[in-house]
This record gives C-alpha cells, sequence and structure tokens, in this order.
C-alpha cells in the first residue's frame, strides 16, 4: 500500500501567487503521480479539501476540524474507495482534554488533533491509518501530543495484535529532536531508514525549493509492518510546487 503525508499549505491570500486557487491542480496532480491509495493531509480547510474532491474521483476523504466546527483546519485522510474501505474512523485532541476539540495545552500556539481511520483492502486485510499535525512553537505539546498519539494506537492493539498502522503528519520538529526519539524508543519503524544512510533533505521549502536541510514532515509504521521504499515528491506540476512542503510516499507492506 501506497502511503502519503501531505502538507497542503492552507489559503492566505498573502501568498500571492502560490495561494491555494492558484495551485488547485498541482496539489491533486501530485496525489495523482503519486498514485497513493492514502493521503494524510494537513493545513487543509472544508473549502480545500472540496476542491480537491472535485479533481480526485477515485477517493474520497473524513475528518473534522481541529476546532469541533465546520470552520478551521482539518487533518484529513483521502483514500482510494475502490480498494479501501473504512470500517471506523475517529478524531482526538492533542491536549489534556482529549475528547474535546478546540483545547490548547502544553504551551501550544493552536489547537491540535490527531484523525484516524481503520481500513479494510479487498481481501480482507486491514490497516490503521492515524493523521496528525503537530505544534509549530511548543516543543513539550509536539512531544506530549505524539506520547498521546501512540497511546491511542496501543489501545486500537495496533501494536500488540495483528493490525499494522501508520502515522503520517507534519510533526515540525527534525530527526533529532524528542519527538522522533520518543516515537523510536516506541519501536516506531520511521520511513526515512529505508534510504539506508542516504541524505533525507528538507520536506518544507517555503516555495523556494531545494532539499538542503532536514525533513519536519514524516511516514512511521507500528513493527508488524514494513516499509519498502519511501520518496520525497520535488517536483514541480505545471511549473509551480503543490504547496510549501513536499509531499512524501512511502510503500508499506504487512510482515509475514
Amino acid at each position: 500500500m501506497k502511503i502519503m503525508t501531505f502538507n497542503l499549505r492552507v489559503h492566505v491570500e498573502s501568498d500571492g501567487n502560490n495561494a491555494w486557487p492558484n495551485r488547485i491542480q498541482e496539489a491533486a496532480e501530485a496525489i495523482k503521480q503519486a498514485d497513493a491509495d492514502v493521503v494524510g493531509t494537513q493545513e487543509g480547510t472544508a473549502a480545500m479539501l472540496q476542491d480537491l474532491q472535485a479533481l480526485l474521483p477515485d477517493y474520497r476523504w473524513l475528518g473534522i476540524s481541529r476546532t469541533g466546527q465546520l470552520e478551521g483546519e482539518y487533518c484529513a485522510i483521502f483514500y482510494r474507495h475502490a480498494s479501501l474501505e473504512p470500517v471506523e474512523s475517529g478524531h482526538f485532541g492533542l491536549s489534556e482534554i482529549p475528547e474535546q476539540l478546540g483545547y490548547s495545552s502544553w504551551d501550544s500556539a493552536y489547537p491540535r488533533m490527531c484523525s484516524w481511520t481503520k481500513l479494510r483492502q479487498q481481501g480482507g486485510a486491514e490497516w490503521v491509518v492515524f493523521n496528525t499535525h503537530l505544534d509549530h512553537i511548543s516543543a513539550e505539546a509536539r512531544t506530549n501530543g505524539v506520547k498521546l498519539i501512540v497511546e491511542r494506537m496501543k489501545q486500537s492493539s495496533a501494536l500488540a495484535g495483528d493490525i499494522p498502522a501508520v502515522l503520517t503528519g507534519d510533526f515540525n520538529c527534525g530527526p533529532d529532536s524528542d519527538v522522533i526519539e520518543a516515537l523510536n524508543e516506541l519501536e516506531l519503524v520511521n520511513a526515512y531508514t529505508s534510504l539506508a544512510g542516504e541524505p533525507i533533505g528538507l520536506t518544507f521549502h517555503d516555495y523556494r525549493g531545494g532539499d538542503e536541510g532536514v525533513p519536519i514532515d514524516y511516514i512511521f509504521v507500528t513493527p508488524n509492518a514494513q516499509v519498502l521504499n519511501v520518496h520525497i515528491d520535488r517536483n514541480q506540476y505545471n511549473g509551480r510546487y503543490p504547496s510549501d512542503h513536499y509531499p512524501v510516499v512511502a510503500t508499506v507492506e504487512r510482515r509475514s
């Protein structure tokens, strides 16, 4: 199964030529070219997600905004509906009141959240996908947020049971951060390890392109799955970057 994480960059008029209305086609094309089965998105609003849906008839999406209302940014999950069926889905806040969205904790600049869904493939195999966007200001919020996510992954029996899980997201931190260290200690597998020591390079480029730097967008899998390969899509489409983040795509499979 191909998994993508893709920060869409919320619509901001001051982005000018790079504002969302000018790159909807390119964002959709990046997803099509990746041939992704599942796409964890960040920063999309309801209107933006509807724009994408109109250009991606092979996909459907699920999610809710981080405020719990229609307005606001989503951690939406797109899935290829011909081959994947959502069995159940949900969401929780990354705060001290996780059952209620819209709360900020641990000096978080904004309310943060995680969306999840259990997907069943045509052959009956199931996967659980978690998708998040960690805070860009507070390191405490990032660390506590990811610990809460892993706790929920454990509760879903993803770590201990037969159902593998995937975590996608914009973590807003580099490979040497406490967040990545915590995930490594919990034995989740970083997709970038499949590069076998090759340089990873940056994933947030602010529409400038290039590859010098470190990633902040990640894909992790539980130990009962493995990453066959990972690719950072640094291509332009129609002469334009589809976002200020590069999409990241990993091919994963269940361990036999």
